[in-house]
Parts: structure tokens; sequence; C-alpha cells
């Protein structure tokens, strides 16, 4: 720590031209810092032509939307670089490379990705990657499997438990997923029109009884390496690529956490396409949001079994019926925490571009309720969804 200090743009500069692995790093003249993000400082790095060579990534410590007020290990960069790193050695076509890391300054060197979209604006704007979904599905069934109990040996399961614990960062989910938007919280952020439809949760006992159960199965269960925080903000695509960025909330939890995220920012977008789009193109748009959803989870869960029928290790686990057996449960929990994700990113602290950029109030209301109500919904329902063709059935009955 006593080596930290925060980056100016001169400093990324420098850095980059040392460890940015370049051919001609006196080339590198210029940074501009673009994260617009609530934890770091991120700084694209141009040559003297004009063009964006790599990226340098620095962890602050503290909450860059709350201030210092709000402190934050610097270690997570330690986990979002391993992370990372680990998920780039099972799927280096879907994830960001790391080119270096330094622990002591909390930064990291990156691969530039400025042939790439956020997934979120296109999602938005209403651009269509064909591939999208269905790569996001094969990221995650390669990573999850290749860090769970189907591949790797007790042993060294449990020792990548012990090397990417993240109590921090995992507060931070704990808090915003499971806790602050069913309490009145200095957190929570939704408009003061939705104050009778929000305080119906805090009432809900059932609900707030599901959600303490996703809670502590977040707690407990070591599956596999999480991303931690996979949704369109966090994911670069382009024609026929995706890649996965920002995994600082890197940890071993339940599979069905980072199904449940992905899938809920699918629903979130699809929530909030009235408010962008006429009737008609909005209803086309939807279902294609649904058949994302489909593709998404189809291509997981065909990869995953897969993947277990050819390389899994241990004997019990390769029982034959076992991994569609599991994968059964951590569809339901992927429904849950579907539900958690669309209600904490409408009411609570971090809110998403698809519903924040609809202009027009009223219909902003609406989309921002319809999410809050379809949240709810599925985290009431989730035993009870056997498949993802009832999963999207469903998603329709609620308009």
């Amino acid at each position: 720590m006593s080596q930290y200090r925060t980056f100016t743009a001169a400093d990324a500069v420098a850095y980059a031209q040392q460890f940015g692995g370049l051919q001609a790093p006196s080339e590198l003249v210029e940074a501009q810092e673009i994260g617009d993000g609530n934890l770091n400082l991120v700084f694209k790095i141009f040559d003297s032509q004009g063009a964006s060579q790599i990226i340098v990534k620095q962890a602050l410590p503290y909450v860059r939307c709350v201030g210092e007020s709000w402190p934050l290990t610097l270690d997570r960069a330690r986990l979002e670089a391993q992370t990372l790193v680990e998920h780039y050695q099972h799927c280096p076509e879907h994830t960001v490379k790391v080119v270096h890391y330094d622990p002591a300054l909390a930064v990291m060197v990156m691969e530039d990705l400025s042939s790439h979209r956020i997934w979120r604006g296109e999602l938005v704007k209403g651009v269509y990657y064909p591939q999208a979904a269905s790569q996001l599905g094969e990221y995650l069934a390669r990573t999850l499997f290749h860090t769970s109990d189907f591949y790797l040996h007790p042993h060294d399961k449990k020792a990548l438990v012990a090397r990417f614990i993240n109590p921090e960062m995992c507060e931070i989910t704990e808090d915003l997923f499971f806790n602050d938007p069913y309490l009145i919280h200095e957190r929570n952020n939704y408009p003061a029109a939705l104050e009778q439809q929000v305080a119906a949760l805090r009432d809900d006992s059932c609900l707030k009884l599901a959600v303490a159960q996703l809670k502590h199965k977040f707690f407990s269960s070591a599956e596999a390496l999480l991303h931690g925080d996979i949704h369109s903000g966090s994911i670069f695509v382009a024609e026929g690529s995706l890649k996965a960025i920002d995994a600082e909330f890197g940890y071993v939890g339940p599979i069905g956490f980072d199904i449940g995220t992905a899938i809920g920012n699918l629903l979130l977008n699809y929530c909030a396409l009235p408010g962008h789009f006429g009737p008609r193109d909005a209803a086309s748009h939807r279902e294609q949001r649904l058949k994302d959803i489909q593709a998404l989870w189809l291509t997981f869960a065909e990869r995953f079994i897969t993947l277990s029928r050819h390389e899994t290790r241990d004997v019990a686990l390769a029982t034959e019926g076992y991994v569609e057996q599991f994968l059964q449960k951590v569809w339901i929990d992927a429904v849950g925490f579907c539900g958690t994700e669309l209600i904490r990113r409408s009411v609570g602290l971090s809110h998403v571009a698809d519903l924040d950029s609809i202009e027009d109030e009223a219909t902003r209301l609406a989309c921002v309720s319809h999410a809050i109500e379809l949240g709810k919904f599925l985290i009431l329902i989730a035993g009870q969804v056997n498949s993802v063709d009832e999963f999207i059935a469903r998603v329709r009955q609620k308009g």
C-alpha cells in the first residue's frame, strides 16, 4: 500500500510504455480516462497516430461513485486479474487478455478492445449480434466447468476457493442483491412514484424468505470460480466476437449466480425496450431477447454436459445422469438470481442505462415498474420453472 498512488493520464502512458509489451512503446503518447463504472480508473493509451493500443486499469481504494466514505480493498485488483487469467486459460476467445498486473499499484494492463462495443449500449440502440448469446453461454460453460468439482481434483478445488476469497466485494453483492432492496436504506434509488410498489417488496414475507434462501446459497455454495458481475455492461461485442471484462467480483460461488445475472440483464433490456422503440419494433426486439436467453442457456447446458462427459475426473460425478440433475438445480438457482438482478437494478444503488436512458418519464416509470414486478415474480416461482421454454412462456405472461 505504501507504493500506491492514484494514476494520472501521464502515469498511465509511462506505465503502458514499460509494461504494455508493445513493439514500439515510445509511440505511446497520450491517455484518455474512460472509466464509467463505480470502482476504477480506466485509461485508453493512444499512439502518435491517434490509435488506441492498450488499456491501463487501476483500482481505487474506495467506491468511485460514492467517494472515500466507502473504502474498498485494493486486493480486488489482484482478484480481478487472477480471475481473468484463470478464465482466459479455459476460454481465451471470450475473455479479455491480461498483459501485466502490479499488486502494489493495483494496476492491470489489458488488451485493447477498441474494435468492440459494450454490449449494453448496442442492445439499447437495437444493434443485434447474432452469435453473442451463444458465445456468452460458451464462455460460462467453459470457465465454470473447468473451475468446478467436475474437473478439478478436490485439493486443487479447495486451493482455488482459498485463493479467491473475496469478502469485501462479496459483501457489496450481498447487500445490493439480497439486503438493500428489501429494506429502507439510504443506498436505494428509485422513483418516488413507485414507493408503494417498493414498499410491497419490504412487506412480502414469502418474497423475503425466497431471497434469504438465495443469499444463503450465495454464501455457502462454492461450485466454481464466478465472474461475479457478468452483465451486458461487462461484455464487449463485435461481429462474430465476444469478450468478458471487469471480473473484480470474482470468487468461488454458485454457478447459477453468473447464469442468472447474465439472463437478468437481457431481461432488463427486454423491460426497457418500449421506452426506446415504437410498439412494433419493441415487440420484435423483445422476442429477440427471449431467443437470446434461450440460446444462452441451451449453449451453456449442452456445452457443460459435453465437457462433463469427456473431462469429468471425479468417479461419482461422472455417474450417468448426474450432470443433467446438477444442471437442473443450477437452472432453478439461475431463475431466482435473475429475479434479484432485476430488482436490485431497479430499486438499489446501481442502475442500468437500458432503463435510465428512457427519455419519457411516464414510459420510464412503467418500464422500471415492469422490471420490479417481473423480478419479484421470478424469485417466487423459481422452483416451479423446469425449463428455459417454460421460463420464456412465464415472462411473456407478465407482459
